[in-house]
């Protein structure tokens, strides 16, 4: 039995705060930008009805509730046609991500792009056809092997057809090669972790197998028209501690 069903089940004199979850969760796993977006600007996650406290501390309590939060949206998308590794990594992603917060305006700032990122991939998804198990299987693999060289001869072994099926299947149905997909995932994540990490651009690089960083740099600035370093300093909205990784000049 699935979440929404489990929610939907409950007593039609549930608190207000339990109805206004069910429908949050909802727009997420349908792909409701535009519901998603109004929610974060009515900051629903700092003032939600009937919020419970798992802690005393204020900003522990947040995070908790973020925790909770990833964990059934990561769910729910999958129950919709997320891939489970997709789903469970940005969870895991997200999470990691409150390492780094040091109060609860950072805590919301991680909620408010995690939600948007689910409901825009699962718009994406919804808004397309639904993919062969040939062609989920692969996707699931490059989503699970972003940090290593991914080939197409990799990608058929592990789905075991050929590659030129494969590849006719993979272009057919994403409108992409698997090469391009492969890159824009990439620069995906990389744009992830230059705002909520302080990474260097050679530690990105590395972490997502780019044959140096020089490459990586050419590859971001291809797609998005700016280098990594000014994606960063243009779109960061929270400061990260520095760590002992190497910083760019």
């Amino acid at each position: 039995m699935d979440y929404l069903h489990i929610l939907s089940t409950l007593s039609e004199d549930m608190h207000a705060g339990i109805q206004e979850e069910i429908k949050f969760f909802h727009q997420v796993a349908s792909g409701d930008v535009s519901a998603i977006e109004k929610n974060i600007k009515d900051r629903k996650f700092r003032t939600m009805e009937g919020m419970g406290k798992l802690s005393v501390d204020p900003l522990t309590n947040l995070k908790y509730h973020l925790v909770i939060t990833a964990a059934l949206i990561a769910r729910m998308c999958i129950e919709n046609g997320m891939e489970p590794e997709m789903a469970f990594r940005l969870s895991d992603y997200y999470i990691c991500q409150l390492d780094y917060a040091r109060n609860e305006d950072t805590v919301e700032a991680i909620h408010d792009k995690m939600i948007l990122d689910y409901t825009v991939r699962m718009r994406t998804r919804l808004n397309s056809d639904r993919f062969s198990e040939n062609v989920s299987a692969a996707i699931n693999y490059i989503y699970a092997h972003m940090a290593e060289r991914i080939t197409i001869k990799k990608l058929a072994e592990h789905v075991g057809i050929s590659t030129s099926l494969l590849s006719k299947q993979f272009s057919d149905e994403t409108g992409q090669s698997v090469s391009d997909y492969i890159r824009d995932k990439k620069i995906e994540m990389s744009q992830e972790m230059l705002l909520n990490t302080d990474m260097s651009l050679m530690d990105i690089a590395y972490q997502l197998s780019f044959s140096s960083q020089s490459h990586f740099i050419q590859t971001f600035k291809n797609k998005l028209g700016i280098t990594p370093k000014q994606y960063r300093a243009e779109h960061r909205t929270y400061h990260l501690p520095r760590s002992n990784s190497r910083q760019d000049t």
